[in-house]
Formats: C-alpha cells, sequence, structure tokens
C-alpha cells in the first residue's frame, strides 16, 4: 500500500537574533500535514542549524504563543521570537 504523504506550506517570520542568524527576515517552509510545533522546532534546526544557537525560543502561531504538542495548519503563519535580553 503507498502512503502518500501530504504537505502544507507554512509563513515564517523571524525576528531579533533568530533574523540575523538566517539573515531573512520571512521564510516559506514545505511541512508534513499534522506538524507539532515540537516537531517544527526539529526540522527548522535541521534546515537553518544555525538556529541551535538559540537557547531558547518561542513560537507564535497566527499571533497566538504556541506550546510543543500545538499542530500546525496550512497556511499558518509562525513567528520565531528569540528570548529578549534588556539592559
Amino acid at each position: 500500500m503507498n502512503v502518500i504523504e501530504t504537505r502544507m506550506e507554512v509563513h515564517i517570520l523571524l525576528f531579533g537574533i533568530a533574523k540575523d542568524l538566517v539573515g531573512k527576515q520571512k521564510l516559506e517552509l514545505q511541512l508534513p500535514a499534522s506538524t507539532t510545533v515540537a516537531e517544527f522546532k526539529k526540522i527548522l534546526q535541521e534546515k537553518y542549524p544555525e538556529l541551535i544557537e538559540l537557547n531558547s525560543i518561542a513560537i507564535a502561531i497566527n499571533s497566538e504563543y504556541a506550546h510543543d504538542s500545538h499542530l500546525i495548519n496550512a497556511h499558518d503563519e509562525i513567528a520565531l521570537i528569540p528570548p529578549v535580553s534588556g539592559g
């Protein structure tokens, strides 16, 4: 039996040091359907290993903070929000 993997496109906004590390403010990425935030982080770090330098990063989906178990939907807008240091 052949299993066809459904893929979806998501739009990614990068802020702060994440934008600097990747060298872009926006990305578009194809993900397998039913990808969780935790899986997305792993895929993103494989594609952009420089992001591993970040100790922690918050993920917002459609302007709402999302936990690792949150399912990502096609055409979601995902924001990578690195830790903010103050001074």
